[in-house]
């Protein structure tokens, strides 16, 4: 086991004193994905696990020519019978995306992005984990992790990382400033992919804590939506002493009573508020008709091979998360722009088709043994920010029922599943607020 995944309380540890000699006395390896090197990394001096490595991202240009190859050779679907979007993905989005994924889009433009932020490889628990650290000028800036979900990633996060870590060039103050930490989940991106099972979200939240102790935090928060809340939950319950609270665009609150009703379509609970009524509704459509892919992956995500094998298949399946995300898509690539751009969307997708991640990340799904949105009796400080248009509008009530340390809660006017993303200036006064009371 590897020993930073066992309680510690020796002193803090600075990666970050490491000098630019040493880091440049490590040797550089390509690091290789699917037998497609499209990163290097600095190998671990004197074959150290525990090194922190330096990561840069390098696609292959013939790996770029190949992906538009490959989307201009679709094999197209006859358009569906209906004329919305209840039989999925509608045919005129998929090949709005495609067209501008063929012709127009510039991988290059977020791989030089992306090559701006610090970004590191280190081995916990076996496993390669990638992630991206950004430290503040402020030197009482609060260490943040901040994780992702599916269909998400590393790219979901990049719009808040200067907003959190320079707050005064962002309509904030220096006391708002963060560290951030933004890691790849296992099988996701740049981090490695698991060859054995058991990568549940307890054990990536036991990484996650064995990280910020590597990195030398002796005092941190957490924040995630999607599978990004199930982890920094998980790390909650852990109750690692370095934890101060944690913050959520995507909490588990739905009660037993409700949970019971939408599990075996019964009514609503009688004497539901407006509120509760609402997010029961929301619910109640998604188990009914949202809910079909997480079935597929939480059963048989082998058997996706066609999410490797077509870019096109995978832009899809990733699209047809949740209704409102596909509305907002649709939307944006029939000539709109709503908080995501159609270089947005794409620069997520092509991050999964360049790591070859479809199934990968997809086992996490059949990894998971917990209730999403179940309450799982956090009990230090949480922080919630509540999306209309997330896969549910948890109520006010639902929440302090929850979470019995409640700091902050707050109903934003805007925003859906994919919030730092799509909403980065009210996510990071959000994040900013939440936290205050901790500092």
């Amino acid at each position: 086991m590897d020993t930073d995944l066992l309680p510690e309380r020796s002193p803090r540890r600075r990666f970050f004193g490491m000098s630019a000699a040493a880091i440049a006395a490590t040797s550089l390896s390509r690091y290789v994905l699917a037998d497609v090197s499209i990163v290097s990394v600095a190998r671990p001096a004197g074959g150290d696990k525990k090194a922190i490595r330096p990561l840069r991202v390098r696609v292959p240009e013939s790996q770029l020519v190949e992906l538009r190859r490959r989307v201009k050779e679709t094999r197209w679907p006859t358009r569906e019978t209906v004329t919305d979007a209840t039989q999925g993905v509608q045919l005129a989005t998929t090949q709005n995306l495609a067209r501008y994924w063929a012709t127009s889009y510039d991988w290059r433009r977020i791989e030089r992005r992306l090559n701006t932020f610090p970004q590191f490889v280190t081995e916990i628990d076996g496993l390669d984990i990638h992630f991206i650290h950004v430290r503040s000028k402020q030197k009482d800036a609060l260490p943040i992790i901040v994780t992702h979900g599916w269909p998400g990633s590393i790219i979901e996060q990049l719009k808040i990382i200067e907003p959190l870590t320079d707050p005064m060039a962002h309509g904030g103050t220096a006391a708002d400033a963060f560290d951030i930490v933004i890691p790849s989940l296992p099988g996701y991106g740049f981090s490695g992919k698991p060859t054995t099972t058991g990568w549940d979200p307890g054990r990536i939240a036991r990484a996650w804590v064995a990280l910020m102790k590597r990195l030398g935090y002796t005092r941190y928060v957490a924040q995630g939506g999607d599978w990004g809340n199930a982890v920094t939950e998980q790390m909650a319950l852990l109750k690692p002493p370095e934890l101060l609270g944690i913050h959520t665009n995507m909490p588990a609150t739905v009660p037993d009573n409700v949970a019971k009703a939408l599990k075996f379509g019964e009514p609503a609970p009688a004497g539901l508020s407006a509120d509760e009524k609402h997010a029961y509704d929301q619910l109640d459509f998604f188990y009914k008709h949202g809910l079909g892919y997480a079935l597929e992956m939480a059963n048989r995500p082998q058997t996706l091979y066609a999410i490797e094998d077509s870019p096109v298949g995978l832009a899809a399946w990733m699209i047809d998360h949740d209704a409102a995300s596909q509305a907002l898509i649709s939307r944006v690539f029939n000539g709109g722009s709503e908080g995501l751009n159609r270089d947005d969307i794409l620069d997520n997708i092509t991050l999964y088709w360049l790591t070859t991640t479809g199934i990968s990340s997809a086992r996490l799904y059949w990894e998971n043994k917990l209730n999403f949105f179940e309450p799982k009796h956090v009990a230090i400080p949480v922080a919630v920010s509540v999306f209309p248009d997330e896969i549910y509008a948890a109520p006010r009530s639902w929440v302090e029922k929850a979470y019995p340390k409640l700091i902050h809660f707050n109903r934003l006017p805007k925003g859906g599943h994919f919030a730092a993303w799509e909403q980065p200036q009210a996510f990071s006064e959000e994040i900013r607020t939440s936290f205050r009371s901790l500092r």
